[in-house]
């Protein structure tokens, strides 16, 4: 059955499935967003958290124990946890439930336009004055809060993770080649062409999945215009015509003319492209510090184990944002629904947000606060303590993921002109006629 014949019965199924989700039904609470400290009895029941996480990843893992420490001294309470991992779909359920004003006590969301409506009906709580009222805002890596913030520095989601994004590669096959370590992002097509002509594939891509090939054409005007581009692109106020996205487009063009990616990139997976640097096929992976038990630990195989290394985002001349700028994200943010919220939310939220930290850290994972420190794999390589050092040695600035800024239509298209682009099926030109064509019928 094709994709087109699919796509009605299974929005009609969301769409029934997630208007049945009635778990934030049994409470009800005042819808002040700011009011984080309410009176009344603590009287446990089950909440739910709509999730977009992987059902075994951190996150869960840790916040499910942490319920149940909970639950051992409140008898009666449960965390419902409602995971949808694939990132459309969930974002069809979300978008859905808001709609129907059926949103449960707890809701994974991006810092998006849709999310920022929500909070500017009342919808989602105050998390600046909740984490201040917690005692714990203090505790927080600033980055983590940025990421989390909307374009008005207001703050309405919790992080539950940090991240780092670096270009890992390979040194023997650097040396192979003669090349080194770009310093500027215009040095990548000279890298790419000097490593194909060794027969060596420059940068393994997860082309099938859209938002790592998106990353590309976030980080020209990243450096070019800061992160202030996306947000008028988002918004209507600037073009991908405008100097930053001809910019970014006309470089991506020139990777993809220089053959910088594998062959038939666009059907590779993120595991496909991950083992085509893991076994030394493939020069460059651009990844965050979420695989750094796969590429820093003795997992990776023993054969480019020791040359691997890694380089954050290189700069442009007459770069507007710092070398310790780049991406930094921390992941999909938890909003708290301020209809159902009460006591016994706020009492759960500050037990789970106390006892978080140290329970992700001591997963090897980055922690979104500063208070504890990551455990390190007693196989770790070198690498994995240098990541982890390097997270406090970030800038305020963020390179924000474009697939968490952008409308989901525009979003959508975006990422099919970009294949195409690489590829050499369109022009730039054609690439930005459509792209602004786009923005013009979506935003707003």
């Amino acid at each position: 059955m094709s994709k087109s014949k699919r796509t009605p019965t299974w929005v009609a199924l969301t769409a029934a499935a997630a208007l049945a989700l009635t778990s934030c039904a049994g409470a009800t609470g005042g819808s002040d967003p700011t009011d984080v400290s309410p009176t009344g009895e603590i009287e446990p029941r089950e909440i739910s958290w709509l999730l977009s996480r992987p059902a075994d990843g951190g996150v869960i893992t840790a916040m499910q124990q942490i319920a149940e420490e909970y639950a051992a001294d409140h008898p009666g309470f449960k965390l419902n946890l409602i995971t949808t991992p694939d990132r459309p779909s969930y974002i069809q359920k979300y978008e859905t439930l808001a709609a129907a004003n059926k949103l449960p006590e707890l809701f994974d969301t991006d810092a998006t336009p849709f999310a920022q409506k929500l909070a500017e009906q009342g919808r989602m709580v105050d998390v600046e004055a909740l984490l201040d009222d917690l005692g714990v805002a203090g505790t927080y890596r600033e980055a983590a809060l940025n990421y989390q913030r909307f374009d008005d520095g207001s703050l309405y989601m919790v992080p539950f993770e940090f991240q780092l994004e670096f270009f890992w590669y390979n040194r023997d096959l650097f040396d192979q080649a003669g090349v080194e370590v770009p310093a500027t992002l215009d040095d990548f097509a000279p890298m790419c062409e000097a490593l194909r002509a060794e027969g060596i594939t420059p940068i393994a891509l997860d082309g099938a999945d859209g938002w790592p090939l998106e990353r590309y054409i976030a980080y020209y005007p990243f450096r070019q215009a800061g992160p202030e581009y996306v947000r008028q692109l988002k918004q209507g106020e600037a073009q991908f015509s405008d100097a930053p996205g001809r910019a970014a487009v006309e470089w991506l063009y020139g990777l993809g003319q220089a053959g910088c990616f594998q062959e038939g990139f666009s059907a590779t997976g993120y595991a496909d492209a991950q083992a085509q640097f893991t076994s030394g096929r493939a020069a460059v992976y651009n990844i965050g510090t979420w695989e750094l038990a796969n590429l820093a630990t003795e997992k990776l195989d023993p054969g480019v184990r020791d040359a691997v290394d890694y380089f954050t985002l290189p700069s442009i001349d007459a770069a507007v944002t710092d070398d310790k700028e780049y991406m930094t994200p921390s992941g999909i943010g938890m909003a708290v629904n301020s209809a159902t919220y009460d006591p016994l939310v706020r009492d759960f939220l500050a037990f789970a947000l106390e006892r978080y930290p140290a329970a992700v850290a001591g997963t090897g994972a980055l922690s979104p606060t500063n208070d504890v420190d990551t455990t390190i794999p007693a196989d770790a390589t070198p690498l994995y303590s240098r990541a982890i050092e390097q997270a406090g040695d970030v800038g305020p600035a963020i390179a924000m993921p474009w697939d968490t800024q952008l409308d989901p239509a525009t979003n959508t298209r975006l990422q099919q002109e970009l294949t195409l682009l690489v590829q050499g099926d369109i022009t730039p030109d054609e690439f930005i006629e459509t792209m602004d064509a786009t923005l013009a019928e979506n935003v707003g």
